[in-house]
Order: C-alpha cells, then structure tokens, then sequence
C-alpha cells in the first residue's frame, strides 16, 4: 500500500511540474478593487488548487472533532442511563426486602 501511496503522489506531482512547464504565461489577477497582482498561470492554479486542499482538510479535521465530540456526548448520557439503572434496580431490591419483612410480620395487637 505504502509503494502505491508513493506511486500516485509520485504521478500527481510529476503532472504538476509538467503542468507548471507548460503554462508560464503572465495573467493578472484581481483580489480587490485596486490591487491586481501577476504572475505564471501555473502559480496561480497551484496556489488555488493548494488553498482548496488545505481548506478540504480542515473542514475534514472539523467533522472529525465534532462526531468524537458527539460520541463523547452519547458515551457519557449512556453512563448516566446505565448508572440510574443500577441506582433502580438497587431500589426495587430494597422495596422487595421491605415488602418481605410486612408480609412475615405478625399483625399488630390493638
């Protein structure tokens, strides 16, 4: 897996270069009113193509940190079910042991 990782970065990069090589001419760009920058039109579409990935994999990390945050969420309303189980189970015990004791004692005398 690792040589295919290696092989398919390998031609993507390759392709960049090739792609670099053959797109030098100067375009102009305007980012706002006013202020206009040149450069290679391979530059450009590298730096927007890079502006892209970067973005992706931040909003990537993003998604990440909110399904552990709402795990994290479910794990600890699961806990606190299962602990209010225990704490009824625990109750019914203790109803059923006084229910018992009524039931064997002997009616009081008036």
């Amino acid at each position: 897996m690792r040589q295919i990782n290696f092989l398919l970065i390998f031609l993507f990069s390759l392709a960049i270069g090739l792609f670099c090589l053959e797109n030098i001419e100067l375009v102009t760009i305007q980012l706002i009113p006013g202020f206009k920058v040149q450069a290679p039109l391979s530059v450009e579409l590298v730096l927007t193509v890079g502006v892209g990935a970067t973005l992706a994999w931040i909003f990537s990390v993003w998604v990440k940190l909110q399904r552990q945050i709402f795990t994290l969420q479910d794990m600890n309303a699961s806990r606190s079910k299962d602990k209010r189980i225990k704490e009824l189970e625990k109750d019914i015990k203790r109803y059923k042991q006084e229910l018992e004791t009524q039931l064997t004692l002997p009616p009081a005398k008036k």
